[in-house]
């Protein structure tokens, strides 16, 4: 199958500070890609640069086939990518249900005229969208909270609001940052569950930068290994473990000892 993102000998300066160095991969069309790397690795900036934040000193970045190396966020988000955060960036003050209805583009009633002159539209769309953003609560399981501030959410029913707000961009590619941190273990397994739902009922892709091993080892396959700026090494989780020069690099011991361990390495 297609890579629908490919990745060709990026890299990334900060003055004379190399955090991607010539890196080449690619993540498949409905897979769960993982990426993990030890403290340094240049994951973040890596995904920064698929997402649109940072734009490659050097190098290529396709998405479905088409480049799109240097385009903005809110362009990618058009061509159907969208990216989580590992510190959610919910509307406080919005309730959860105000969040989701926040996120489809070019929404009629963001026009003031149209509000005056086309308000027939205006409230059958908005109908709509609030529809499908009850659907979304209702999928994630936080229809209940569907009134409450997003504010006064715990961690992990945050980290489910950004989920569901990629959900409303019907995105074909939703790069994951973190998932984990900050998340109660219950609430990590519906997080799971849904990206698994997403994945194998409705088509996602997902790449996922992530340092707690079970939730690697539950979602992705391939796992590919960073170190120093680049591709260390792509395989199963197994085949990752069992690899003496990973255990150098990232795990920090024998392949009995820690590579085991939950949030193994550091944050890139």
């Amino acid at each position: 199958m297609a890579p629908v993102i490919q990745v060709s000998n990026v890299t990334c300066r900060f003055g004379g500070f190399i955090a991607v160095d010539n890196c080449s991969l690619s993540v498949e069309k409905g897979s769960i890609t993982g990426l993990i790397g030890p403290n340094g690795a240049g994951k973040s900036t890596l995904f920064n640069m698929i997402a649109g934040n940072l734009a490659p000193t050097s190098g290529r970045i396709d998405l479905d086939g088409q480049d799109v190396t240097g385009l903005r966020p809110h362009q990618l988000f058009h061509r159907g990518l969208a990216r989580t955060f590992q510190i959610a960036h919910e509307f406080t003050h919005l309730t959860v249900l105000e969040n989701l209805m926040m996120v489809p583009a070019r929404q009629t009633g963001e026009s003031l005229l149209s509000t005056w002159v086309r308000g027939g539209r205006v409230r059958q769309e908005e109908a709509a969208i609030r529809d499908k953003a009850e659907d979304v609560a209702q999928f994630l399981k936080i229809w209940h909270l569907r009134n409450e501030p997003a504010g006064v959410l715990s961690g992990g029913q945050k980290k489910l609001l950004e989920l569901g707000r990629t959900m409303m961009a019907d995105p074909s590619v939703v790069l994951l940052d973190e998932i984990a941190a900050g998340v109660n273990r219950t609430l990590l397994k519906d997080l799971a569950s849904d990206i698994e739902r997403l994945n194998q009922e409705r088509g996602y892709t997902f790449f996922v930068i992530e340092h707690d091993m079970d939730l690697i080892g539950r979602l992705c396959d391939p796992v590919i290994v960073m170190a120093a700026g680049r591709v260390m090494t792509k395989g199963t989780l197994a085949e990752i473990k069992a690899d003496p020069a990973v255990i150098e690099a990232y795990f920090g011991g024998s392949p009995t000892g820690d590579a085991t361990t939950n949030g193994a390495g550091a944050h890139a």
